[in-house]
């Protein structure tokens, strides 16, 4: 086991990892950027050390920095979370060169998941279901054009290296092709570095189904229920839910199945997460796998009684996953909303500053993950995510009713959130129905207090 780690993250994910390593009996050493001095991971880490100044470029992106802090504190491994150099195949490997241990996969593992169309490829050597697209990338809008008419439009071009549905762009129709290769390719360009493009068939109102596994050094891999994840706005989820209301067990079989696979075709370790379209069919098809801890893993912890960053270390620390863990039962209904620090009247604009007044819900079946406080300055360098609202029931209309109320206890001023938005999310009928898909909030419409 690890004496002492270093969390190469920020804010609630660092405090997250701070919590469990307690429980471990494992010493913690937080980074910290200029402007996040007074964050509360800073001050529940048994070291801090600060890495550069607020820009994420010289301070949380900066692997000299954050190696030279592990080697100056004798870390011997280090957490990345999510986000940031989670899924950076650089930094995995230099921690491997410095010998320091990498709580996430090894750099060949994630290059070759994290480049989706090679992780395509390998879920199709395993017979894991995937979309019907390019078999590797399109280099030239001429390539894109003959496969698209191929395939039938409309189909989605997607970066390569890509996430947070940066670099993809959905075509319709063939005169449309030129203008969206162009503009995915400059904006994956400049997202990733890297221009190389894929392309797919658009699957019409799906869902977004995620798996959450764990995996050890012995060969074994567990599947721990699905997420539903389909309320997104551009690609960015803002709320999840565990079970999916459209999963049955009978498709929850099949993709704990192909889960199980896609992670031993990989060979995985650690926590991860496969991520499947879902048609109204009840067809599945593979999106892709994300080689780190989810933000959403919480509603997982509630319906397995797990504590998954525990286990992802003790996984990289070469413990084998207990046998009993193998017929755990998925238990009630878990509902995560995240609680940003935009202002959903002015489409979302992200608002920065002093909060004057934080209090935050609880009672029985609720949970709050965050780092923020009452007099704490959200920093405007960062992602606005500044509390994660977790409940959980024995059923889903119990959960959404809890959720509900748990929203009316939130206590939030000095800057604006998206409390109200999930507010009038919850009333919606159709949300509470369950009839939901990846485009459900392009026809959702937030009508803002008149007060």
């Amino acid at each position: 086991m690890y004496r002492k780690i270093l969390i190469a993250n920020r804010g609630e994910i660092a405090l997250r990892i701070i919590r469990a390593c307690r429980e471990l009996g494992i010493q913690t050493v937080a980074v910290y950027s200029q402007a996040d001095e007074l964050s509360l991971h800073v001050r529940f880490a048994d070291e801090a050390i600060c890495i550069g100044p607020p820009d994420s470029n010289k301070s949380y992106l900066n692997i000299p920095s954050i190696i030279a802090a592990a080697e100056l504190t004798n870390a011997e491994a280090i957490h990345p979370g999510y986000g940031f150099l989670s899924e950076n195949a650089e930094f995995s490997s230099i921690c491997r060169d410095n010998e320091i241990a990498f709580i996430g996969p090894p750099p060949e593992t994630i290059d070759a998941i994290g480049d989706k169309a090679r992780a395509k490829s390998t879920m199709k050597s395993v017979q894991v279901p995937v979309v019907p697209g390019s078999d590797g990338t399109v280099a030239t809008v001429e390539e894109a054009l003959t496969l698209a008419k191929g395939i039938g439009f409309p189909v989605i071009l997607k970066a390569s290296a890509g996430g947070g549905g940066r670099g993809m762009r959905i075509v319709e129709k063939p005169s449309e092709m030129e203008t969206a290769f162009n503009m995915a390719q400059s904006e994956a360009r400049t997202a990733f570095g890297n221009a190389d493009m894929y392309l797919e068939k658009f699957i019409l109102k799906p869902r977004h189904i995620e798996v959450q596994i764990l995996a050890d050094t012995f060969g074994n891999v567990i599947a721990l229920g699905e997420r539903e994840c389909s309320i997104q706005r551009r690609h960015q989820k803002l709320v999840e839910e565990s079970p999916s209301p459209a999963v049955t067990p009978e498709i929850r079989e099949q993709l704990y199945k192909a889960a199980i696979a896609g992670a031993r075709a990989a060979d995985y370790v650690g926590a991860g997460t496969i991520e499947f379209l879902l048609d109204a069919r009840g067809d599945y098809y593979f999106m892709e796998m994300n080689t780190r801890i989810q933000v959403e893993h919480p509603i997982t912890e509630m319906v397995v009684g797990l504590d998954l960053i525990k286990f992802q270390i003790l996984c990289h620390a070469g413990e084998p996953l207990p046998d009993w863990m193998h017929n755990i039962k998925l238990r009630g209904h878990a509902i995560e909303c995240r609680i940003n620090a935009e202002d959903p009247a002015r489409d979302f604009m992200p608002s920065p500053g002093r909060i004057t007044a934080f209090h935050m819900p609880g009672g029985m079946g609720v949970r709050v993950d965050t780092h923020a406080y009452s007099g704490y300055f959200i920093p405007p360098y960062y992602d606005s995510m500044i509390a994660k609202l977790i409940v959980h029931s024995p059923t889903r209309e119990e959960a959404l009713n809890r959720m509900e109320v748990a929203l009316d206890e939130c206590v939030i001023e000095g800057v604006k959130t998206i409390i109200p938005f999930h507010k009038q999310l919850f009333k919606n009928k159709k949300f509470r129905a369950g009839d939901i898909h990846t485009g459900f909030l392009d026809t959702f419409k937030f009508e803002p207090d008149k007060d």
